[in-house]
Parts: C-alpha cells; structure tokens; sequence
C-alpha cells in the first residue's frame, strides 16, 4: 500500500505517466510532493520508478485496486490519461468513488471534458487547447509570455509601449488608461523591480501586467 506520508495533504496521485501525465508527475516530485504514479505500462512503470516516491502497475480503473493502494489518503489526484476516453472517465469515477476530495483529468475535446465533469472531475485541463492559445499570443512578438486563468484573469510579460518611456506608472496612468496593473518591470542587466506609482519606464524595460484577458491582450498590442 502506498500511503503518503503523516497524512500529508498535498500527496498527489498521477494516473497515466504519458507525455502530459509525466510532465506533471516529474514537476510535481521536483517541487518535493509526495507523489504516487500509476500506469498499465510496464515500460512506463519503470521509466519513472526513479523519479517518483511510489510508482506501481495497475488498473486505475478499478476502484478496488485504488483503495488497495491506499489512494484515498491521498489529497488530489491527477487523471493524465487522453486518448482513451473509456479509461480516462472510468478513472475518475473510481477515483470519485473512493473518495478522493480534488481531481483534476485531462480532456481531449470539449465534449470529454463535459462527461469528466459529470462524472466527477473537479478540475477539467484541456493541454492542446491551452497551449495553442498561448502560442498564438507568442507568436505575433507582441507577447513575451502569457498565462490565462479559468476566470477570463491573464498575466503577460510585454515590451513597455513607447507611450509610457521616460514616465513613472502614475505619469503614464497605465491603470486607468487601459484598465490592467502593472506588476513589476525587468530592466536589461538589473534585478526585477515590483511596480510602485514612482517607478519609472524606460525604452526595452519588460512589464509584467496582470488584468482581464481582452484587456491585457489590448495592452500588449500596444508594444
């Protein structure tokens, strides 16, 4: 049985250690969780076996063999698996069924991800969907980097518009302007700097900006 240790809640259970589960896993083991990954491959199971806290072959979709290896103490659980639909929701009503309190699983369609909500995923990730918006905003230049939120709240790292060089934050009223805050400024060969109204904006500085998407997205155009 692999239960996590001292009951500690943010034990995490992986379920599918392919390319998505496997990233999660291993990012997951490198921020020092107790992870536990489960997978019918054999070939997987060893791969990660050095990686992870507990590794095991099994069928997760079997809820029995959850509870015999001691899933339910776990506080989350991860459902990793894509291109089997039949497994990737058998899983999460096993893992429902054994009670654990917060499961996120990958969907591969809109309709996938509606019958894992059903079923009782709490957490639905769509990995391709997600990725592709992000490059579409990269690829344009306008962006540095850019993350989106479930509740339509983004984050991005832009150039600084022209408009705003040589001016502090309260000079170029950014905030009240395009209605996005600006959360701190990297100068080239200095420390990141959070923003305050007397920081000043010079040519190449890189913000970042936090705010509704639509308006962060309009911002950034402005770079």
């Amino acid at each position: 049985m692999a239960k996590h240790p001292n009951g500690n809640p943010d034990s995490v259970v992986v379920i599918g250690l392919g390319r998505f589960g496997g990233a999660v896993a291993e990012s997951l083991a490198r921020l020092g969780h107790d992870v536990l990954g489960i997978d019918e491959n054999a070939d997987l199971v060893q791969r990660w076996a050095d990686v992870l806290t507990h590794v095991v072959q099994a069928d997760a979709t079997n809820a029995d063999v959850l509870r015999r290896l001691g899933v339910a103490e776990f506080g989350r659980a991860v459902v990793g698996i894509g291109t089997d639909i039949e497994a990737s929701v058998l899983t999460v009503l096993a893992l429902e069924e054994v009670g654990v309190r917060d499961i996120w699983a990958k969907a591969i369609s809109a309709k996938h991800g509606r019958i894992l909500e059903r079923t009782g995923a709490h957490h639905v990730v769509y990995p391709e969907a997600a990725m592709g918006e992000r490059v579409a905003h990269l690829v344009t230049g306008k962006m540095i980097d850019f993350i989106e939120f479930d509740d339509g709240f983004a984050i991005v790292k832009t150039k600084a518009p022209s408009e705003a060089w040589g001016k502090t934050l309260s000079e170029s009223a950014l905030r009240s302007r395009y209605g996005v805050t600006v959360v701190g400024l990297k100068r080239r060969h200095a420390d990141f700097t959070y923003a305050k109204p007397e920081t000043l904006v010079e040519q190449g500085d890189i913000l970042i900006v936090s705010g509704a998407t639509e308006r962060v997205e309009r911002f950034a155009a402005l770079g």
